[in-house]
């Protein structure tokens, strides 16, 4: 027991990272937007999710403890540069609108307090480079991970502010199913923010990077107890963010207008409302949450994405600081100069998109992880395959299907 924990203490920071940032300023926009339209009424769904989410993260976790490698090297050693970077080139396309929407989140959260946007993000843009580019994962970690508590306080906190809706008004339903366009449009765009691109490539690259930072101290890694320490913390890691997904859904219920882009997109308005249905500390508390979920995405965003590129091509890690500032800094100028409202209206699209630009990811997981050359005694036994089949083809069908319905 003493060995396992030791392990599980080790080994903890990538899967609890991957599993926050799935909670970025995107998710936190659309969760906000699922509550105002509707309730209560799709917390079932999120509630759902976390089994998918918590099954097809374990692999990625999985991956990295048998290989010690990330996903995209795992690829292109084992089939070839173009096809590391077929899996790797959409996530880095996606990213790039991520950021965007990432800086934007944290600008609003801070012009909620009254600090101008326009001077928040090309500061926010340089600290998070300085971090990133450092190149030493486990100096980010510690940082991310006492951030990611705040995160939680603050939404929960935001909730209690705000208090739940009495158990007879007809939005505490937690179980709607709709029929109309934008029902299944919100439906899709939860379904899409459940795994992200990047998650996959962070946990599985993080992960990688623990397992030989402790091998090249002379710690022992057992195979069985490192995939019992990453399946657990996924696990609470899966019920946390999709818990932090229902609380923000709960806390903008019945708030009409937060289901429109224009309501987040002017922070003197979204203050306002804020301040007459929850009092004066309302605000802060939302902004300090907003700026919280899109710092961590952006860290974690940026580390897993240019970790997939970077395997993907076979470059030196001196050079990584290219992905960072190529990716990143697009986004800063969008977030400034493009309407808030109008980058805000395409998150649910966006986070629709996200689906897309997964299956290449999901498939080749799928076959790495059945490969026993690659994964020796770690290899999915047929139960795990069975189920990480089902929770891909689950959240791929059922975003499919929603983005069908909505057309």
């Amino acid at each position: 027991m003493k060995g396992s924990y030791r392990t599980w203490l080790l080994l903890f920071g990538p899967a609890w990272l991957a599993m926050i940032a799935d909670m970025d300023a995107s998710s936190y926009i659309g969760a906000a937007s699922t509550g105002a339209a509707f309730g209560y009424g799709l917390v079932w769904l999120m509630a759902l999710l976390v089994i998918p989410l918590f099954i097809i993260q374990e692999q990625a976790g999985r991956i990295g403890i048998a290989t010690g490698k990330g996903l995209g090297t795992v690829v292109r050693e084992r089939y070839g540069r173009r096809a590391a970077t077929a899996v790797a080139l959409p996530m880095a396309i996606t990213d790039m609108v991520t950021y965007a929407i990432e800086y934007l989140g944290i600008g609003i959260g801070l012009e909620v307090a009254g600090i101008p946007i326009l001077y928040t993000v090309p500061l926010i843009y340089v600290l998070h480079i300085a971090i990133v580019s450092s190149g030493k994962y486990r100096q980010a970690e510690k940082p991310l991970i006492a951030m990611s508590l705040l995160l939680i306080a603050f939404l929960v906190a935001a909730l209690v502010i705000r208090g739940p809706l009495p158990h007879t008004d007809p939005e505490a339903n937690m179980f709607l199913l709709g029929d109309s366009r934008n029902y299944f449009l919100v439906l899709a765009a939860d379904v899409g923010a459940v795994v992200m691109p990047f998650m996959v490539f962070f946990q599985a690259s993080a992960t990688g990077t623990k397992v030989m930072g402790m091998r090249s101290s002379n710690i022992a890694v057992e195979g069985r107890a490192a995939i019992r320490s990453i399946r657990s913390e996924t696990l609470v890691g899966a019920m946390v963010t999709e818990g932090m997904m229902i609380v923000v859904v709960m806390a903008f219920a019945g708030i009409g207008s937060a289901s429109s882009a224009s309501f987040f997109a002017t922070p003197a308005e979204l203050s306002r409302t804020l301040r007459v249905l929850a009092g004066d500390y309302a605000p802060a508390v939302f902004s300090a949450g907003l700026v919280a979920a899109g710092f961590i995405a952006l860290i974690v965003i940026s580390l897993g994405s240019a970790w997939g590129v970077a395997e993907a091509l076979d470059m030196k890690q001196k050079n990584y600081w290219l992905l960072y500032v190529t990716e990143s800094l697009p986004a800063v100028f969008a977030s400034i100069l493009v309407s808030a409202s109008l980058m805000i209206e395409i998150v649910l699209y966006l986070l629709v998109f996200f689906v897309l630009a997964l299956i290449a990811p999901l498939s080749v997981m799928w076959v790495i992880g059945r490969d026993p050359e690659v994964m020796g005694p770690l290899t999915m036994p047929r139960r795990v395959q069975a189920a990480y089949l089902a929770s891909s083809a689950l959240v791929v069908s059922t975003a499919f299907i929603a983005m069908a319905t909505s057309i």
